[in-house]
């Protein structure tokens, strides 16, 4: 299937890039948004954890359509996932900062992008959770957690809003993914999870909800 546009938020590494790379050659246009150099696409510089960043994204797009809004971006406290995190030592600007990117951000930029998504004939949005944002997980990371959660929420009332005007939205929660930078931090012991999910296997769920067969609402990973 091939797309007029699609957006990939945070597009400069980690997963965010391994999924501009996979649909760089699915569509048109792939706009590569994030804070430093993305490689793939056409970069769009932007921080989205504030409003002028948002302006930025919504500049870019002119008056295409946007056929898939994909948020891959995220961050975390520091040593989170690791023996060494504790939420005590956490300070109020790192857990502003990590709900701000992993959950502000990805409400602010689909509010801004809503006029282009509806001139797409089958917008989809999907975010990317992770596992801490699911029932009983023993995650410690306070803010992390909070973020992923809150995703789940996002999801359920946007469902229900844009149901009329049948955009899709999906959100992701995997495990620790095989990117370069997880695979490496696993090899050196950095990470307690020690396996991590082939990255092809994320790619191809994203390419069934980008079939985008996409459910409205996907909480998992299968």
């Amino acid at each position: 299937m091939s797309f007029k546009t699609i957006l990939v938020a945070g597009a400069s590494r980690g997963i965010g890039l391994a999924v501009a790379e996979h649909l760089i050659d699915q569509c048109h246009r792939l706009l590569a948004v994030s804070r430093t150099v993305a490689p793939v696409g056409e970069w769009v510089q932007a921080d989205l954890s504030d409003l002028a960043g948002i302006e930025t994204v919504v500049t870019a797009i002119r008056d295409d359509s946007l056929d898939a809004l994909l948020y891959m971006g995220g961050t975390w406290e520091t040593h989170a996932f690791t023996p060494q995190y504790r939420f005590e030592t956490c300070s109020d600007e790192e857990i502003v900062r990590v709900i701000a990117v992993n959950l502000v951000a990805p409400i602010r930029l689909v509010k801004a992008l809503l006029p282009a998504l509806r001139r797409s004939d089958n917008p989809k949005i999907i975010f990317m959770g992770a596992l801490s944002g699911r029932d009983n997980f023993p995650g410690r990371e306070v803010a992390n957690s909070a973020s992923k959660f809150g995703l789940r929420g996002v999801v359920h009332s946007l469902r229900e809003e844009l149901r009329a005007q049948q955009i899709g939205i999906t959100v992701i929660n995997p495990g620790n993914v095989g990117t370069p930078e997880v695979l490496a931090d696993l090899a050196a012991g950095n990470l307690t999870d020690g396996e991590a999910i082939p990255l092809g296997d994320l790619l191809r769920i994203l390419d069934q909800k980008n079939g985008i067969q996409a459910p409205s609402f996907y909480d998992g990973f299968s």
